[in-house]
């Protein structure tokens, strides 16, 4: 009976020896099991593609450093140097300012001056159009009074005399009408011939007077300002002598005064 105790020992030991290979073994089945229902861990597709190297790179290749040309590279260092001195920097700007001032005043001064030359030329030459018409009406007067011989006019009395009055007085009135707005007569009779004033319609043998000298009016000329309106219709002498030089220089000095 001593050793039951013993062998009472000594059999719980063995259980619990038996019990605990049982769990430690139980424990392997279950994560045995655990691992088959859950199958083998799948890696990441998207960290898979995002480490594997691509052949095409959708991002855009960065620009690459070209070498700068020998001027590029020789302004680098001025600009550097003008960036760095403000006073520098500022001159130059005074300077740009400076020349398009100059070029602004300029162009302004010339727009001034052709503005009054064509307000001037406006104000001259609005009544050309108007001037060429009335012309003809001073031609009709001046033939009215040609119509009427010399011997009749000086013997003119009464009602005739009147009438003959009242037309030259009426183209007196009309020409100075004109003048006033700068359209003058021409009347060439005995000056040099003028190709810029004058229209030569024939030609007089006449050995008194010098050629190229009109000789003839047959329709007194008009200007207005520096043009001519209306040529005068001449004619000129020829087989006479030259004229001299001085004589010439005249006759041009009369032409002009009287344009």
């Amino acid at each position: 009976m001593a050793e039951r105790p013993w062998k009472c020992k000594g059999f719980l030991a063995a259980r619990s020896c038996d019990v605990g290979a049982g769990t430690v073994l139980r424990r392997g089945l279950i994560r045995g099991r655990s691992a088959l229902i859950s199958g083998p861990k799948i890696p990441n597709t998207a960290s898979i593609m995002s480490t594997r190297p691509t052949d095409h790179d959708p991002r855009p290749e960065e620009p690459r450093d070209e070498p700068e040309p020998n001027g590029a590279s020789e302004q680098a260092p001025q600009d550097e140097a003008a960036e760095s001195d403000p006073i520098a920097s500022l001159e130059a700007e005074k300077a740009d300012l400076r020349e398009k001032l100059l070029r602004t005043l300029a162009d302004m001064e010339n727009l001034r001056r052709r503005t009054e030359r064509e307000v001037a030329d406006a104000r001259a030459y609005a009544v050309t159009a108007f001037a060429r018409d009335v012309l003809s009406v001073a031609d009709n007067i001046r033939r009215a009074l040609d119509s009427v011989p010399e011997d009749a006019r000086a013997g003119a009395e009464g009602p005739l005399k009147s009438l003959l009055e009242g037309i030259e007085l009426t183209e007196r009135d009309l020409l100075k009408t004109l003048e006033r707005h700068g359209v003058k007569r021409i009347d060439p009779q005995g000056q040099r011939f003028d190709p810029h004033l004058h229209q030569a319609m024939f030609e007089i043998p006449n050995p008194d007077l010098p050629s190229g000298t009109v000789a003839q009016v047959v329709q007194p000329g008009y200007v207005i300002g520096e043009r001519v309106l209306r040529p005068a219709l001449v004619g000129v002498s020829k087989g006479g002598p030259k004229a001299a030089p001085q004589d010439r220089a005249a006759a041009g000095a009369d032409g002009d005064g009287e344009a």
